[in-house]
């Protein structure tokens, strides 16, 4: 079924929030429409589709605040949630962070991150991307597990002092596990883009199955500190426990690797490398994200970490009038500039190291310092004078992605990721990194 259209979602949230009595209304509303296809063993297993709607109702009576959801828009459901919201207001505890509902805002123009194509995907089309995967498995004598969904999304709020937003968005994601028939060797690979045009599902699928073949007859080197190579598809884990780390309030309560005695923190201060700098935008070509976040703050450009050095961090918006200062909404999706190798001349320009293409199951260690701990998978390499020269066993690593964006001695050209974690975007490139710390080997593949 289509997404709900700016007019229809603009008509359908006036209607609700001419239902309440409420001193505050905020009414949000989502709606979504979804295909994917999965297949393993070489074989589809199963095929679907998936539409949703969703609208939520805030209310507040001073500071009192209720919050209830609905998927049914009849009228006598819409004005039901909307009491509902209303009663559960006035049976809650004022809340003492409470801020008043924005009133109208300014967004940018842009489109938020809708193509046309990609909205137009059909089974049709899922089915032809994954047969040309299984074409090259199959030829290699590799076995393939894979995921491919497209979505097309649209969201918006309105709220009684007149503040109205929308964006709707569409994506595109495929990720693919090659393994070796005998399972000793395996290789992944992953895509998302909000332009369907910009996948190529064969080109992955075959980079996933080099991989695999190129990681059977894995040897056992000694853990320790190494020079690494990150693909973004590896480093993207890391540095999203960073970006995902940036708030203020954390900061000042002494919670965060920001932090610093007396309630003061490192922003301003330099703690990276002067090849880091990482930015948001809203209304970048390659990764476009919605022009507002979720209590209707524009979103904006914004310079995170600039040359090293900790430029912004974000706040709510509670907080933000607490310290007297402009409140900035988290990013979406952010970008890390990069130079102009590729891949193939960072491992050419490394004289000893490791090629890893991704890690996985990332947890935290100290939350302080941002210290992680992972595994590698699916494929890790022992570079010797500029080629590589043999597959290596999956290790354990403990690394703070802010020691690591110290230690960069060389970035390649940026590329948008997804990350195998938490499945959010970003545009980042491949690094070369000193003093990596592996802490023990993994017999997994």
């Amino acid at each position: 079924m289509p997404i709900l259209t700016k007019e229809a979602a603009q008509a359908l949230l006036k209607k609700v929030l001419a239902y309440s009595k409420a001193d505050e209304c905020e009414v949000s509303i989502f709606s979504g429409d979804s295909g994917n296809v999965r297949y393993a063993r070489n074989e589809v297993s199963t095929s679907g589709a998936n539409s949703k709607n969703m609208l939520v109702v805030s209310s507040a009576f001073g500071k009192k605040l209720g919050t209830a959801t609905i998927n049914e828009f009849d009228d006598a459901s819409l004005e039901k949630v909307v009491r509902r919201a209303e009663e559960l207001a006035r049976l809650a505890p004022e809340n003492p962070e409470y801020m008043p509902i924005l009133g109208p805002q300014q967004y940018g123009e842009g489109s938020g991150g809708y193509n046309k194509d990609t909205a137009a995907v059909d089974p049709a089309f899922r089915a032809d991307a994954v047969a040309k995967s299984l074409t090259i498995t199959k030829q290699n004598k590799l076995v393939a597990a894979g995921y491919l969904e497209n979505n097309m999304a649209s969201s918006a709020m309105m709220n009684s002092k007149g503040l109205f937003a929308y964006n709707s968005s569409t994506d595109i994601n495929f990720s693919i596990t090659v393994r070796s028939e005998d399972g000793t060797g395996s290789g992944y690979a992953s895509k998302a883009y909000n332009d369907v045009r910009k996948l190529d599902a064969a080109k992955e699928t075959s980079i996933a199955a080099q991989k695999a073949s190129g990681s059977k007859g894995a040897k056992a080197i000694e853990p320790g500190k190494y020079t690494v190579i990150l693909e973004p598809a590896a480093s993207i884990v890391l540095i999203e426990q960073l970006i995902n780390n940036l708030d203020a309030r954390s900061a000042e309560e002494g919670r965060s690797f920001l932090s610093k005695a007396g309630g003061k923190t490192k922003l301003g201060d330099k703690l990276m490398d002067d090849q880091v700098t990482i930015y948001s935008d809203p209304w970048h070509p390659d990764m476009p994200t919605s022009p507002y976040n979720n209590d209707g703050r524009p979103q904006e450009k914004i310079t995170w970490i600039d040359k090293g050095v900790v430029k912004n961090m974000y706040y709510s918006r509670y907080w933000a009038q607490k310290d007297n200062v402009k409140a900035i909404p988290g990013p979406d999706g952010f970008i890390m500039e990069g130079g102009t190798a590729s891949l193939e001349e960072l491992i050419k320009s490394t004289e000893k190291g490791i090629l890893v293409t991704r890690l996985w199951y990332i947890r935290p260690v100290d939350p302080q310092t941002l210290l992680f701990t992972g595994l590698t998978r699916d494929g890790t390499f022992y570079i010797e004078n500029g080629v590589i020269k043999h597959p290596v066993k999956n290790f354990r690593f403990n690394e703070s992605p802010v020691i690591m964006l110290n230690n960069v001695e060389a970035l390649g050209r940026p590329e948008r990721a997804v990350s195998g974690e938490s499945n959010q975007s970003a545009i980042l490139p491949p690094m070369k990194l000193r003093d990596f710390t592996f802490t023990s080997l993994s017999d997994a593949i």
